[in-house]
């Protein structure tokens, strides 16, 4: 204000539209402000000098306003046009002057100031809502702010200096959107780490108001902070509640178990967690019962890190240290779980555990949790928050607790099942023959995967088994089912294929007699479970002499041919129904195995459930062999190959593949003749095979042949008539065969002294390492095995 011209700096806004008036003793007005002249319209030149009085519409009588000589009250104004404006107004003394200074306002404006007082006054009262005003840049102006745990926001201070990056940039977003819309922000979520200490995760809900001053120009945002940082917290720790219940437990592998309850433990509830399980824990076994300090028995199983696992402490698989024998120790092994700050550690375990395997260099605070079941410890959870300076209190012991138990329930379930599948896998592994089979006739490699990735064990099996004449039969089978039961059952089946083998039966009266026995097991079982006793096989008869393979199968998927020149092809077998229906013939296949080849065997397993059907999976096996077999892949590579390439995708059966290399035998390794029925031919024969054994480097065997040969020769020439075929293979054994028409078994029998015949079958065996028969399409054939001389 200077003199009656009056003055108001723009840059006062809030003081547009305010009267002051200087008034003389006499209650003349002496000076003006442009505020009083621009809110009534009359200037300085018009008032200075008249009666205060003649302002004011409800003068008294006196001249004077009606609140007179009170200093401060309402009244109205008297404008240019004569209309009444209300004001709030107050009288002022001044220092070494008789005259007064009288300021007004209008009185809306003066309500609303005082409304806004009480507002802030309300606000900055209680501590459930923080205010903060920023301005245009969203720099702090003005923070009335108080949070447990963290620290106001100093002024001028922006979002980046008190938050994390990522939030920050979020919130900065969101509020420029505020002061470019002035659309209010209301009840956003904002949650984070604070980045100045004491650190702490906090949770607000932000409502966000564009301010403007007198002429409508934005100044900045306020913000309203609401700490929801214990409902968040509460939310967070029932989120993990049901995390830890919903993951938890899935797998029966305690490895994979120890894994998951790490992972639903960070980054909400710790900065680092591992779990550490008893050695005897990963074998199947009960942990020892300890009680102090020394060694825990325990291996660090899984980690999980908010950022990086330190490079100081144990890494996966590392042996747990021995530990000083501590009251926390104990209580660990009682089943408490327990909350150390950093002093605690430091005054509990040594400095060289501190410096680098048991505690991280950073920890603040440590929660430790043992996995207690059946008054057993079976490992222990460490929680360690390095980067939050909030402490574990009772609440994060009683979440943690919880967890452990649910978590101590679901390892010593996966532990009880690794000692119940590892003594069913032991039974089936010794139920199966060895991975490799060599013999005269074929090389073979067989595998065996269970189902689920090695979690199921189950009913499929296969055999190499060698036969009379450098012969061989293979076999793949698949029971229905899995388990325990499931391998118990396969073994039974793998016994009686052997067996009924060793019977040189054709493949279709093998599995003929197989089906009769799979039939009886099912009537022995419980009637609730009978229509669950079967299976499947298909057996290939292989003869290196003739190169043919015989093949029969029940209800299993056909053999892949795969052939020298490249090419691969299902052998057209007509499969007969699967073992234990009954009532059905089987029917028999027969291929040429040329020197080279591959023979596949295998389970449905191997085909897994496409979804383009079965048809198309065996279409890419066949393929597949195709391709290993052109790239002339080592046939123990090419199984691990085709089994690990649906091993892969864990499913939920059990897979068996047999595959099989011919190696048929060279024609000058056989020698065949045929005789007449005639007893002078039995010196023929004797003649021959002397020939053939001498020019083989066999003169040490001649003897025993050709007295094997006259024996069996004179007793199809005496008993079954002829012709009479004579062979002789040379291999790793001397194999002389004598064939007749006649389907007269002969029986090895003890001749007494007076017999004058009855010995030669007797001689036969005593000559060669084992002898039999076998039933041909027409006839029977005899034969004897001799060892070759060293």
């Amino acid at each position: 204000m200077d003199s009656c011209t009056g003055h108001d700096d723009d840059g006062y806004g809030a003081l547009t539209n305010v009267v002051a008036a200087l008034i003389d003793d006499r209650g003349t007005v002496r000076q003006w402000s442009r505020g009083a002249s621009e809110l009534l319209g009359r200037s300085a030149d018009e008032v200075c000098g008249l009666p205060v009085s003649g302002l004011f519409t409800d003068a008294g009588t006196d001249g004077a306003p009606p609140t007179w000589p009170s200093p401060d009250g309402t009244a109205s104004l008297r404008d240019s046009h004569g209309r009444a404006v209300g004001v709030r107004y107050r009288l002022l003394p001044l220092e070494g002057t008789s005259h007064r200074l009288l300021l007004a306002v209008p009185a809306d404006r003066a309500e609303e100031s005082e409304q806004g007082a009480v507002l802030m006054r309300a606000l900055r009262a209680q501590r459930q809502v923080g205010v903060i005003l920023r301005d245009t840049d969203l720099a702090v102006v003005r923070s009335d702010f108080a949070s447990p745990g963290l620290t106001p926001p100093p002024l001028g201070s922006t979002l980046a200096d008190v938050m994390e990056a990522p939030q920050a940039a979020a919130i900065e977003k969101a509020l420029r959107r505020v002061l470019e819309t002035g659309v209010p922000l209301v009840d956003h979520p904002l949650r984070g780490r604070s980045r100045s200490d004491p650190v702490r995760d906090y949770s607000f809900s932000v409502t966000a108001l564009r301010t403007q001053d007198l002429q409508g120009r934005t100044t900045g945002v306020m913000v309203l902070l609401t700490d929801a940082t214990e409902q968040w917290l509460a939310a967070r720790r029932l989120e993990m509640r049901h995390q830890a219940a919903a993951r938890i437990g899935r797998s029966l592998d305690v490895r994979r178990t120890a894994q998951d309850i790490a992972e639903v433990l960070v980054p909400d509830f710790s900065d680092l967690v591992s779990v550490d399980l008893a050695n005897t824990v990963l074998a199947g076994d009960e942990p020892p019962r300890t009680f102090g300090g020394g060694d825990l028995h325990l291996r660090r199983m899984a980690v999980r890190p908010a950022r990086d696992w330190p490079e100081e402490l144990l890494q996966l698989g590392d042996s747990f240290p021995q530990l000083p024998d501590q009251p926390a120790i104990r209580s660990l092994q009682e089943g408490h779980t327990i909350l150390l700050d950093r002093k605690t550690i430091e005054r509990a375990i040594s400095e060289d555990l501190l410096g680098g395997l048991v505690i991280p260099e950073n920890c603040r605070s440590l929660a430790l949790a043992p996995l207690f079941a059946r008054g057993l410890v079976l490992g222990l959870i460490s929680a360690w928050r390095t980067h939050d300076d909030n402490h574990f209190d009772q609440q994060d012991a009683a979440l943690l607790s919880e967890v452990a138990a649910h978590t101590a329930l679901s390892i010593d379930n996966a532990r009880r099942y690794t000692r119940e599948r590892r003594a069913a896998v032991t039974l089936q592994r010794r139920l199966l023959p060895a991975g490799t089979t060599l013999t005269p006739a074929v090389e073979a490699v067989g595998r065996y995967v269970p189902a689920a990735g090695g979690a199921e064990i189950g009913g499929d099996w296969f055999d190499v088994i060698p036969l009379p004449s450098l012969r061989v039969a293979m076999v793949v089978g698949d029971v229905i089912g899995h388990g325990l039961h499931a391998a118990a059952t396969m073994g039974r089946l793998r016994t009686a294929v052997q067996t009924l083998a060793d019977l040189e039966l054709p493949p279709d009266e093998l599995l003929g007699r197989l089906d009769e026995l799979v039939g009886r097991l099912a009537a022995e079982a419980d009637p609730a479970e009978r229509d669950a006793v079967g299976a499947t096989c298909l057996v290939a008869l292989y003869d290196p002499v003739t190169q043919l393979c015989t093949v029969a199968s029940a209800g299993h998927p056909p053999p892949i041919l795969a052939g020298p020149e490249g090419t691969a092809q299902l052998l057209p077998v007509r499969p007969g129904p699967p073992l234990g229906v009954g009532g059905l013939p089987f029917e028999t296949t027969t291929a040429h195995l040329a020197p080279g080849s591959w023979l596949a065997l295998y389970s449905d397993g191997l085909l897994g459930r496409p979804a383009d059907g079965v048809d198309a999976a065996v279409g890419r096996l066949t393929d597949r062999v195709a391709d290993l077999h052109r790239e002339r892949c080592p046939l123990q590579m090419a199984g691990q190959m085709l089994t690990a390439e649906r091993a892969d995708h864990p499913a939920d059966d059990d897979m068996a593949l047999l595959l099989a290399l011919a190696r048929p035998l060279g024609r000058d390794a056989i020698a065949e003749w045929e005789f007449p029925a005639d007893p002078a031919t039995v010196s023929d024969a004797r003649a021959a095979v002397a020939d053939k054994v001498g020019a083989w480097g066999l003169a040490d065997l001649g003897f025993a042949v050709e007295l094997i040969v006259s024996e069996l020769i004179t007793n199809a020439v005496r008993y079954a008539g002829g012709p009479i075929g004579l062979r002789l293979i040379h291999d790793d054994v001397l194999v002389c065969e004598v064939s007749d028409p006649s389907n007269t078994q002969p029986r090895l029998r003890r001749a007494s002294s007076s017999d004058e015949g009855g010995r030669g079958l007797f001689l036969v065996a005593q000559l060669s390492e084992r002898w039999g028969s076998r039933y041909r399409q027409s006839g029977k054939t005899i034969w004897a095995e001799l060892a070759l001389p060293n």
